[in-house]
């Protein structure tokens, strides 16, 4: 099989590039002091639920999840589902998302928006504070560790959170200053393949003074309690909503079920 990450990253420069030609940096560095201001991110993970509530298409490995939907069809049901965060998914070519979607996600609820993308120039970082996030994922398998801190640097100066996503302990030297929240996804970004027990395994090696984000193949009650007491505080869900007729729906019925669980 084909290494999806490289694919992935092999388009990052030309469709930065494209964004440039469409809106230009200074553009776009304008647009940030009109934005919407920013929610804390990782205070809303600790205070809420935990659940971070992806809106996404598609993705490489599933193909078309929900294509022919937008934001405004599911954001406003995962607030009232009582989330914490909602993460959208950028990258056209394999996720079929938009900086538009993040516009859009934005201006519709009051909790944090968090930009999902493969961000690797800081013209990435400057859109998505100007298009209303208030967090944005970097991925350590994709940066060099100075590009990452120069990116988490700009993020905070700028007023964005970062969720900084792990895969294995040789990367636990991408928690830098300016990440807010770490991240381990369960998911092999490189092969696809999914493993929940990858994330216990690895959640008590990371500060205490973060929140901790299992991210990737969570479906059930049990895969949250599950994780939950293996060390997390939040957790990134995409397709188990995103693949249901009705997103939203779904995600009202799995918080109640989630807190009902809890005693809550």
């Amino acid at each position: 099989m084909g290494n999806y990450l490289d694919k992935i990253m092999a388009t990052k420069a030309e469709c930065v590039a494209t964004a440039k030609r469409k809106v230009s940096l200074t553009d776009v560095k304008s647009m940030c002091a009109d934005a919407r201001p920013s929610i804390p991110f990782a205070k809303s993970i600790r205070e809420k639920n935990g659940i971070i509530a992806e809106f996404k298409r598609q993705s490489p490995s599933k193909g078309l999840i929900h294509g022919d939907i937008w934001p405004r069809e599911v954001v406003p049901y995962y607030e009232e589902a009582g989330v914490s965060a909602v993460s959208v998914l950028t990258d056209e070519e394999f996720f079929g998302g938009t900086i538009a979607d993040v516009r859009e996600a934005s201006s519709l609820v009051n909790i944090p928006i968090l930009r999902k993308e493969f961000i690797n120039d800081p013209y990435q970082v400057y859109e998505a504070r100007a298009n209303g996030a208030s967090a944005m994922l970097l991925i350590a398998a994709v940066l060099e560790r100075n590009q990452a801190e120069d990116l988490a640097g700009l993020a905070k100066e700028i007023g964005l959170e970062v969720l900084m996503e792990l895969h294995n302990e040789d990367e636990f030297g991408y928690i830098l200053p300016g990440v807010t929240v770490a991240g381990i996804n369960n998911r092999d970004l490189r092969t696809f393949v999914v493993d929940l027990h990858h994330s216990i395994k690895m959640a008590h090696m990371l500060p205490d003074e973060l929140p901790k984000i299992s991210e990737s193949g969570i479906r059930t009650i049990d895969d949250m309690l599950m994780l939950r007491e293996g060390g997390f505080d939040g957790f990134l869900i995409g397709e188990n909503f995103m693949k249901n007729e009705k997103p939203g729906a779904a995600c009202i019925d799995f918080c109640k079920q989630y807190a009902e669980s809890l005693g809550k």
